[in-house]
């Protein structure tokens, strides 16, 4: 199995990161091209992105700038992940139709911590796991800092600096403003203090760089113009395109919503399902956005999907190289496993919950252990009661014909029973009809519905 690459494998030199990142098409907006080129062959440089503990896992959308900072450490640089302990109470208005709830400060520190895990599956962290490079990524929380500037003091040193038309020019500000919801004050001090965050972190970190989504644009030359107001340092920015399909709409959810990092809100099967069902509009554009493949194995895909996009093997490619990055060789095992099933493999030790969630769209039916105790229920019967077939007529025909499957092994004699042995010590069995005509049997305590 192809893995996904770790921090210390080949990467691409400082001078070709730029050139790396325009490829994959993630320049979206750079405030000085030229002079950011030359600060990052001047020598290492340290770059920051902030995630908003909005929840405690991050989420697919999360994932580009997660790795544009793991791109920057490939490349030598030290990347700084800012949790926004202190912003998350108040919610960046960008890109927000509406105020957020604000959140309890127990809420947010739980959210804090779930966050913070997750981004260790993507970056080397100074001193942990025995990294001893200089380009350790820190993790680093605004709350640390902001808990204790009083409102006059921020006002008078940061305040003063911020020209409120230069505010009022923001998009994020101007698209709130002229909305039906209004924006608050609170909302409209936000990008104050992400501005800050900026100005703080260059004098303590020497961090000279802040990255982020398109949408942060505005709060991102915010800080550039602020750090040069109080400390008279130039300062840079970039932005990268938003995840979106190619209609426009925001990728990373699915009719039970988003799209989770964490295997308990998103299993490692549903994650991967996520990605091979992936349109082909919107393959490549995914695997340049977030993964490490290379270039030529990039191109050899792309030919691929325009040639024979029946294959899916850039879906298939970009699932295995996420899920092995997000949940690990056990995760990328288990998804592939549970897809196997789908399409007729043998069941193995998986579980009820694992079967449940692999055939969650298909019929199911309730049947009590009376019907399975002693001769047990008769395949006949059975396969009516899923609305596999309509008629005892058919099922029998089905079973003659060699399409019927009971827990993807194929059931020979018309005269099989169900009993419960067939269980395996779960309380669900699958029943398939050819290749892709699945129902589940449950079996449920008292009587079967």
């Amino acid at each position: 199995m192809t893995q996904s690459p770790e921090l210390n494998d080949a990467s691409p030199s400082t001078d070709d990161l730029l050139n790396e990142l325009r490829w994959r098409g993630l320049l979206h907006q750079i405030t000085d091209e030229e002079g950011l080129g030359k600060l990052l062959s001047s020598g290492p440089q340290t770059i920051y992105i902030g995630f908003d503990p909005t929840a405690t896992s991050l989420h697919v959308g999360s994932m580009m700038q997660l790795m544009m900072l793991r791109r920057f450490q490939r490349a030598g640089h030290r990347p700084i992940a800012l949790v926004g302990g202190a912003t998350g109470m108040i919610g960046d208005p960008s890109g927000k139709s509406e105020e957020r709830n604000l959140l309890s400060a127990e809420q947010l520190q739980l959210n804090v911590d779930g966050v913070a895990a997750q981004m260790r599956r993507f970056l080397q962290f100074e001193g942990e796991d025995g990294f001893e490079g200089k380009n350790g990524a820190l993790l680093l929380n605004n709350f640390d800092w902001m808990q204790g500037y009083s409102y006059l003091e921020f006002l008078r040193d940061v305040g003063k600096n911020f020209p409120v038309g230069t505010m009022m020019g923001k998009e994020s500000v101007r698209s709130r403003l002229n909305s039906e919801a209004g924006l608050s004050y609170t909302e409209f001090s936000y990008m104050l203090l992400q501005a800050y965050d900026f100005v703080h972190l260059s004098r303590e970190h020497g961090c000279r760089i802040q990255a982020g989504g398109s949408d942060q644009w505005g709060n991102i030359t915010a800080g550039i113009d602020l750090g040069r107001r109080m400390t008279g340092q130039q300062l840079f920015g970039l932005t990268a395109p938003l995840l979106t399909t190619s209609d426009g709409k925001k990728m990373g959810k699915t009719e039970n919503g988003a799209v989770w990092l964490d295997p308990e809100r998103t299993s490692p099967y549903a994650f991967y399902q996520y990605w091979v069902n992936v349109a082909d509009d919107d393959v490549m554009r995914c695997i340049a956005y977030l993964t490490e493949i290379e270039k030529d194995e990039y191109d050899e895909l792309a030919e691929r999907t325009e040639q024979s996009a029946g294959e899916r093997a850039a879906q298939k490619r970009l699932a295995q190289w996420m899920t092995t990055l997000v949940h690990g060789e056990e995760g990328i095992e288990s998804a592939q496993r549970a897809t196997q099933i789908l399409f007729g493999g043998e069941l193995g030790n998986t579980t009820d919950d694992q079967l449940r969630e692999i055939f969650a769209d298909v019929p199911s039916c309730d049947i009590s252990q009376d019907q399975i105790d002693g001769d047990g229920l008769w395949i006949v019967e059975a396969l009516q009661l899923a609305g596999l077939c309509s008629s005892g007529g058919e099922a029998r025909r089905s079973v003659k014909e060699n399409s019927i499957y009971l827990n993807n092994c194929r059931v020979t004699d018309e005269q099989k029973r169900v009993v419960g042995s067939d269980f395996d010590g779960r309380s669900v069995i699958v029943l398939r009809r050819g290749k892709r005509k699945y129902a589940l049997l449950k079996l449920v305590a008292g009587a079967a519905n």
